[in-house]
């Protein structure tokens, strides 16, 4: 399959974000949501987050409310580590080349989750960037959203602010809290330019780690689920430790391992990792 031509690069590079179809196949994509059905069964069974990732931490995360009528199954950490349609995806897929084109061609891994609305769900993401989650010596970092279902405009959509990778990092602290959200003045001044990221099953949104975003609740009777990994040029060094350890992190999965380090100019305060499941419990500390 064809790489991203110029003009969707140059788009990418002018907005921060780029959502193209057809990012896996159809067999594969059959083969991440029987995977992913398959999970929120078994989370029927289950009462509170479950499962173990290497850092001790519960794979799969359920929101407030979940119960075995109604399950919200909202969070699925690592999944590469735990179904190989999902690794294949990470690694070996149309989605992979098209990251690859834009920050390549040395190309690394460095974490994946499953975030899933599923129908009436309350989950929503605050408006916040991913660089503070994940500082690198270079922002050349990129999050690869894959939807695993359709995305429309009512069950709860990444909403962008075009362009806004280009600007300044916001502070996800506030009043000594690491709340993993930017100002409520910011977010609201966001929300009103902001641009909802929508497509059929098997799309995917490529997002600079930089971009100004959120999603709200699914208000819809369709699920929506996305398979998110985040990707970074080879010679980008985490300066964090990472709020998902895996056991794949660092793994080049386009070109070569140089040993190379490069760096740009920035200052932020450094992230608190998770004590949870999932950032969302942090998200839940801040309140308007």
């Amino acid at each position: 399959m064809a790489g991203l031509s110029d003009a969707q690069k140059d788009a990418f590079w002018r907005d921060g974000y780029l959502t193209i179809e057809n990012a896996v196949s159809p067999d594969l994509l059959g083969r991440l949501r029987d995977t992913f059905s398959g999970w929120v069964e078994e989370s029927r069974g289950h009462a509170s987050p479950y499962g173990e990732t290497i850092n001790a931490k519960p794979r799969f995360d359920v929101e407030p409310g979940h119960t075995a009528e109604k399950p919200g199954l909202r969070r699925v950490n690592a999944p590469v580590e735990v179904s190989e349609a999902y690794y294949e995806a990470m690694a070996s897929s149309h989605m992979t080349d098209c990251v690859a084109d834009l920050i390549g061609p040395n190309l690394k891994f460095h974490h994946s989750k499953i975030n899933s609305k599923l129908p009436g769900g309350a989950t929503q993401v605050k408006w916040h960037q991913d660089f503070p989650f994940t500082p690198h010596t270079n922002d050349d970092v990129i999050t690869a959203l894959l939807m695993v279902d359709e995305v429309t405009e009512e069950n709860g959509p990444l909403e962008v602010l075009p362009g806004s990778h280009k600007g300044e990092i916001h502070g996800l602290w506030h009043d000594g809290v690491f709340t993993g959200a930017i100002d409520d003045d910011i977010a609201a001044e966001c929300q009103e330019k902001a641009v909802r990221s929508i497509g059929p099953a098997g799309s995917v949104c490529l997002m600079h780690t930089r971009l100004l975003h959120g999603s709200a609740p699914n208000r819809s009777a369709s699920p929506r689920t996305l398979f998110i990994s985040v990707y970074s040029a080879e010679d980008s060094v985490p300066v964090s430790p990472s709020p998902m350890p895996n056991k794949f992190e660092g793994t080049i999965v386009r070109g070569i391992r140089t040993g190379r380090v490069r760096a740009i100019p920035y200052e932020i305060t450094l992230p608190q990792l998770p004590s949870t499941a999932s950032f969302f419990d942090q998200q839940a500390q801040h309140k308007k």
